[in-house]
């Protein structure tokens, strides 16, 4: 069978542990592989007005991430606070934390995996509706503002390159595609309701 058969921890880290593992592979043979293994995170697309208007606005946060070398727009999101703290609850808790505001739904759509060549990232992606004023509450490495954008911006910032990050770009047109998209050809009680049912585990 295919997996792992050693692993040596080279660093571990805050936010990672990298290991080299040597590996059975699928024709019997074997090798070593880098891994970076990562607690995963909940990132969380926040709507201001209902889903399902002509063309809500948005919450970004323009942030500032070092590895890109400058700012990039993103989605609000982040690592669990601990192993008790569902991925729900994380989605939450970044929600307001980044930007301010809480809210009353949280919608799970999907998960991805970030890089799966050499990390097991994953991310779960949500949407956040009925949104009220909460409390703002940053890291000390996090800078970041807000920014307020229609939905139909959202989607040409990703067309033209302004948004370039993967969680981001996946949630704005998964969103767009099978939330709005099937909302709008099925009714709020057809097929999409139950596409946002399915929680991301």
């Amino acid at each position: 069978m295919p997996g792992r058969i050693d692993s040596k921890v080279i660093y571990e880290g805050r936010v990672v542990r990298l290991s080299v593992d040597t590996v059975r592979f699928p024709d019997g043979s074997e090798g070593q592989l880098e891994m970076i293994r990562h607690v995963g995170a909940s990132a969380v697309l926040p709507f201001l007005g209902d889903l399902l208007d002509p063309d809500p606005d948005v919450l970004l946060v323009r942030q500032y991430r070092y590895a890109s070398d400058g700012y990039l727009y993103e989605i609000p999101a982040g690592l669990p606070a601990g192993p008790d703290e569902s991925w729900e609850e994380c989605a939450h808790r970044e929600l307001e934390e980044e930007t301010g505001m809480r809210a009353s739904q949280m919608t799970p759509l999907t998960r991805i995996y970030t890089t799966p060549g050499f990390t097991d990232e994953v991310i779960r992606l949500y949407v956040a509706t009925n949104l009220e004023p909460g409390e703002l509450s940053r890291d000390p490495d996090e800078f970041m503002e807000v920014v307020k954008v229609s939905f139909s911006e959202a989607l040409e910032m990703v067309r033209d390159g302004r948004i370039v990050d993967a969680k981001s770009i996946t949630t704005i047109l998964f969103t767009d595609r099978f939330v709005r998209g099937d909302c709008r050809e099925n009714g709020p009680t057809g097929a999409a309701d139950e596409r946002l049912r399915v929680s991301p585990s």
